[in-house]
Parts: C-alpha cells; structure tokens; sequence
C-alpha cells in the first residue's frame, strides 16, 4: 500500500494508540504500520513514509508524554488534525495455570506500572518489577522469558492476541484515568472551524528574565483566552532554559486567537504553531463574551471611525 494510505503508530498491535486510531474517521480503510517509538512514527511522517502518525500527547495521572512532546518541538514542517481520547484499563496477565501466590516479577511498561502501583503492591507485596517496551511488549516477555517475567500487566483486551490468563481486570488505581492521542501530519491547511477546537502551539521566551513567563501568559488572558495545558520541556542546547507547550481553547480563524498569536510572534522569536483542530470533548470554560468575533469587529469599525481621512 502506498505512503499516502498508511498510517503508523507505537506497536505492536494491540496498544492503546492502535485503539485511539479506531476513533479516528482519518484511519479508516487505511494501512496501520506499527513502530517501535514516538520519533520513529513522527519520522515516518516528516520522510513521507507514511501520511499521518498517531501518538500519544498527554495521560491524565501521568502528565504529558515527554517523548511527543520534544519531538514535536524539534521536528519540523509537523501539524495536528485531530486528537482522540481512550480509557485506560489495564489487566493482569499471566500464563495459563498460574496463580496470584506463583507471582514474583510482573512485566509492564514504566508508565502503566506508574498507574497500577498501588494495586500491585497491595495485592503482590514484595514483587519485582521488569519494564516492557509497550503494553503488548510486556505479554510478549512474560511469554518468552517464563524463567524470570511470571505474569503482565496488559490492556483489558489481551485475550484477543495471545492465550493468556487474566487474573484480575481494571487494576488501574485510577477508573477515571484517560490518555490523549494526535493524529499528526504535513498538512499545512487548518481543518475548519467546529465551535469546540483547540490550538496546540510551542513557545520559547525571548529572554530569562523576571515576569518573562508572565508577559507570554497576557498575550492570552488579555484576549480572554483559556489555557487548556501549559508545561515546560528543556531546551537541550540552552541548559537552564525552556520552551512552553501550550494548549488553548479556540480555532486559528477565531479572531481572539489570531491576535494572541500575532502578539505573542511580537513578543517570542520562536512560536511554533502545531495546529487547530478538533478538540476530543468540548472545554469546561465559556467564551468570555467580550472576546467573540463579533465584538472584536464591532471595536474595529469603531476604530475605523476616529479618523474620517482613513
């Protein structure tokens, strides 16, 4: 199949991004290359191996996804066309004819691990803890390697893959955990406006000095902007300095937002605009009406007024 007709994603198959790629009307009817990491599925894009790349962005227990996040700040010519959210549920797995009381050393990725802590060590006390590439991955170890992995923790799904045994299903310490996914591509259009979007940008500070971070912050609070994400990610060439990966609430076309950002190109010499697309589920915050469009062009006719030569 062609590059145009394939998607790739972090594999095998079987993870949580191939169930984010379900969501995804993009992905339907397409080719799912499954890759080993982040950078190898965004690369895959940037080269035109394939069209699109889905990848994890933010889990709502663990925080952003470091790895996409630096990714898309060093990597260029990359945009957002849609993001998908899915549960995260996870079992635990273990080989046919195993018990609880056989468990010594559990596989699973760090992250999942993280999100499951509390339940293995309340219910495997004194278990030892083996990291897995993926969460398929961590099945696939605890299979080949009997003599050291006895059991995994694995998506809720596992039976579908493998001959396993699940011991106990939802073991994550949080029911309401969710991680976020992006569908990335080189597409340099804006998908076009739905009335609940999001813009994802990447910004960097002119300068270190007192109240930098706040002048950068005015550009979108005095637009009446909400700030769905902020967080900061090191600058490996500038140690001591970092750049900002930031969520907002609104569309690229929204003239609030095309204000803040010319204010902000005005302010920083790096902005890096990573799309406006589709947010997964509408924002909690309203409009601050005063900001609207409409208001917006009402000031500026009224701007056009106080110069009669104009």
């Amino acid at each position: 199949m062609s590059a145009s007709e394939t998607i790739s994603y972090l594999g095998p198959a079987g993870t949580f991004t191939e169930m984010a790629l379900r969501l995804a009307p993009e992905a339907e009817g397409k080719e799912w290359k499954p890759v080993a990491n982040v950078l190898e599925a965004l690369m895959d894009v940037q080269t035109g191996t394939s069209f699109a790349a889905m990848i994890a962005v933010e889990n709502s227990i663990e925080g952003g996804v470091t790895a996409s996040q630096d990714a898309l700040a060093t990597m260029d010519g990359l945009r957002i066309v849609g993001e998908y959210v899915v549960p995260v549920r996870f079992s635990l797995a273990v080989r046919p004819g195993m018990t609880l009381d056989d468990i010594h050393t559990v596989a699973a990725h760090p992250v999942a691990y993280g999100q499951c802590r509390r339940w293995l060590h309340r219910t495997l006390p004194g278990h030892g803890h083996v990291a897995a590439s993926s969460n398929i991955a961590s099945a696939e170890v605890m299979l080949d390697r009997p003599d050291i992995i006895d059991a995994a923790v694995t998506p809720v799904n596992i039976r579908e893959r493998f001959d396993l045994e699940v011991l106990a299903d939802d073991i994550q310490d949080n029911a309401q955990a969710r991680t976020r996914f992006a569908l990335v591509t080189t597409r340099t259009d804006v998908p076009a406006r739905t009335g609940r979007d999001k813009t994802s940008l990447i910004v960097e500070l002119p300068e270190e000095r007192p109240g930098g971070l706040m002048t950068m912050l005015e550009q979108f609070a005095t637009r009446g902007i909400n700030l769905s994400m902020i967080t900061s990610r090191p600058i490996p060439e500038q140690p001591g300095r970092y750049r900002f990966v930031v969520d907002l609430d609104g569309h690229i076309h929204d003239a609030r937002v095309a204000d803040a950002l010319l204010g902000l190109r005005r302010y920083s010499p790096s902005v890096k605009f990573l799309g406006s697309y589709p947010r997964a589920a509408a924002s909690s915050v309203d409009e601050d009406p005063a900001a609207s469009d409409e208001n917006y062009a009402e000031a500026q006719r009224w701007f056009d007024t106080l110069d009669s030569a104009s």
